[in-house]
């Protein structure tokens, strides 16, 4: 008689990679051999550093929460179909992370001893498998073990997906620090740099980072004869040091490198200057590791110079993004790249801009990108949203300050269009004369916005007060940033209509959890995941930031992740936003590769049961969060 349980355990794990890789008889094997296990909510199924278990794990149902016992931090969340705990399959390593039951789950446990020699035999199943270990730890395979299946050996090289899971790698840094005292003459260091042939030496203090020498400042400012080689250290060296934690990667090193126009990065203790030093990192080694990732990319923006040479760099990260996602990398580290990328697509587009006005900027001024893109969520290219704000100047210079700095929006607005962001269809853009203003013209505006808050001003204010620095004065946003969060607690009653706003988004689900989908237009039977399930959120985090005034964090879910540090009450339900905000994104950012549009609208029948149901997880949070919401601010529909 057939076993009708290993048949339906086998049906299911069939339908979700790498076991849709399996010939049917195999699969129907393994499932024979995988024990059903129950566990209820909040049960833990390993913990850290405990010894490996003899199998690894699928979800069935429920949810399983992957967290970092130091910090109980969520690394990720695993739905149906999603497995984990493969570290005793990988690497025969203990567990580094804490698994438990984030609701009621069913799980199959695999046992390795049937499963390994299934996946030896089908190398596309072990590589899946590499690629999930990866992302799901947040700690890419080693290098040692490139090549290498489980321990076995092999010489089969490194394959495309593997090198670019390389750029996730561990950072190779010398521990070897050779460091001198700030007093230290300068003719001494440079002997014993020759001596250790070492291209930099680390000033200390009381065994703390205080400065750096490199072979640049001896050659530019000791052989140059701008300094004596009796100076002391303190008098040429570089300082402070710019200084990361040793867990950084080789993709941040680079960005790190690139970014800051500096040749070595100091590892610490805690990534401060403010505990010990336990290694350098220099751009060759950096080089030597890997030759193409996002840094190559940022290289490429840095030297364009005209907009024609950005539009195949700007495909180019469309394409990183595209294999990121392919490699189920972790959002958060996706995302922070990509802004990354696209924040210096910005900045080159506004110094090309610069080049082309017939004067200098007569004050300065500040390049503010708002929306999605302020929130550092903008990874396809949808439509601009920016802003202007300029220093203030006297009357009789007011009108002519305004024409120049409308003429550069102009010129830098077309720039990002034909690189590939389309126009705001309205016109929320600094080209427009009333999203282009001088610093108090802008305060002025936000009190009118807080102080008589009706429909327009809250949509208004809800698209501005995102803001984030692309280009220019840090200081203007900052007084701009303070007079917001100044205004605010002047006005509270506003937070209760930008609740309601944010309330205004209809929940995503209606009777029996069906998906509520557009009833006419161009998208009807359509589901419009930005209106009925990001904005939702983003919404949310705005209001609750603003009540909480926190500063410097615009990211959705990073203000759940700092909610949820000053809120303890509510930290469960604001690390579940988190989470829902990084997997809709993905979400979104998938169906708008897939189909080459925004991912806003989605035909639900293109969606498999599965997309389905991970959706539909999301929206429990969605309703908890706007419940809330508006409890807290006595708001519904206010508006």
């Amino acid at each position: 008689m057939a076993n009708s349980i290993a048949a339906r355990v086998a049906d299911f794990m069939g339908k979700h990679p790498p076991f849709d890789l399996l010939p049917q008889a195999e699969l129907l094997a393994l499932a024979s051999e995988v024990t059903i296990a129950y566990h209820p909510k909040n049960e833990r199924i390993f913990s850290e550093n405990q010894a490996p278990k003899d199998h690894f794990f699928m979800v069935h149902k429920g949810a399983i929460a992957l967290k970092r016992p130091s910090t109980q931090n969520l690394v990720d969340l695993c739905d149906e179909g999603d497995v984990f705990g493969l570290r005793p399959l990988m690497a025969q390593e203990q567990y580094k992370l804490d698994a438990v039951a984030h609701e009621e789950s069913i799980l199959y446990a695999i046992p390795i001893a049937v499963f390994k020699p299934m996946a030896v035999a089908h190398k596309e199943v072990g590589d899946f498998l590499i690629e999930s270990f990866a992302s799901n730890t947040r700690n890419p395979y080693s290098r040692q073990h490139r090549g290498k299946l489980y321990g076995e050996s092999s010489s089969t090289p490194p394959g495309p997906s593997e090198t670019k899971l390389f750029d996730f790698q561990p950072v190779p840094y010398s521990k070897k620090i050779v460091c001198c005292e700030s007093g230290t003459p300068v003719q001494e260091i440079a002997l014993k740099m020759t001596e250790k042939k070492v291209g930099a030496m680390l000033i200390v203090d009381k065994g703390l980072p205080v400065g750096i020498i490199t072979d640049i400042d001896l050659r530019d400012k000791v052989v140059s004869g701008k300094f004596p080689i009796t100076a002391s250290a303190s008098e040429i060296m570089r300082s402070p040091v710019i200084t990361y934690p040793k867990q950084l990667t080789v993709t941040q090193a680079q960005m790190a490198l690139m970014k800051s126009g500096i040749n070595y990065l100091c590892l610490t203790q805690d990534g401060s200057p403010n505990s010990p030093a336990v290694g350098m990192v220099s751009e060759h080694d950096v080089m030597l590791a890997v030759g193409n990732n996002p840094a190559v990319l940022m290289k490429g923006i840095k030297r364009a110079r005209k907009t024609k040479h950005l539009k195949p760099i700007r495909n180019g990260i469309q394409q990183l993004l595209a294999d990121y996602l392919e490699l189920n990398l972790p959002m958060r580290l996706t995302t922070k790249i990509i802004s990354e990328l696209n924040d210096a697509c910005t900045k080159q587009v506004l110094q090309i801009a610069l080049s082309r006005m017939d004067t200098p900027p007569p004050v300065p001024f500040a390049w503010l990108s708002l929306g999605s893109q302020g929130r550092s969520e903008q990874l396809l290219r949808t439509d601009q949203d920016n802003a202007l704000v300029y220093a203030d100047v006297p009357d009789t210079e007011a009108e002519a300050t305004k024409t120049y700095y409308t003429e550069l929006a102009r010129k830098v607005t077309k720039r990002l269009h034909k690189i590939g962001y389309d126009y705001c269809p309205a016109e929320m853009m600094a080209s427009n004369p009333n999203w282009c203003h001088s610093v108090s013209d802008w305060k002025t505006k936000v009190t009118e916005w807080v102080s008589s808050p009706g429909p327009d001003e809250v949509l208004l204010s809800a698209i501005f007060f995102d803001f984030n620095l692309s280009y220019g004065d840090e200081k203007l946003v900052n007084a701009l940033s303070d007079h917001v969060f100044d205004t605010v607690a002047k006005y509270p009653v506003f937070l209760t209509h930008l609740a309601s706003g944010a309330l205004k988004n209809p929940s995503p689900t209606g009777f029996f959890r069906s998906f509520l989908v557009e009833q006419n237009g161009t998208h009807k039977d359509q589901f419009d995941l930005k209106r009925r399930a990001l904005l939702p959120l983003t919404d949310a985090a705005r209001v609750l930031s603003l009540s909480h005034r926190i500063k410097s964090i615009n990211s959705t879910e990073e203000r759940f992740e700092k909610l949820a540090e000053l809120e303890p009450n509510n930290a469960q339900l604001y690390r579940s936003c988190s989470y829902a905000t990084k997997a809709l994104l993905k979400f979104r950012v998938k169906q708008g590769l897939l189909h080459n549009d925004s991912g806003r609208f989605i035909a639900l029948d293109s969606l498999s049961k599965e997309e389905k149901i991970k959706l539909k997880r999301t929206f429990k949070t969605i309703k908890d969060l706007q419940d809330l919401l508006g409890i807290r601010y006595n708001a519904s529909n206010r508006i």
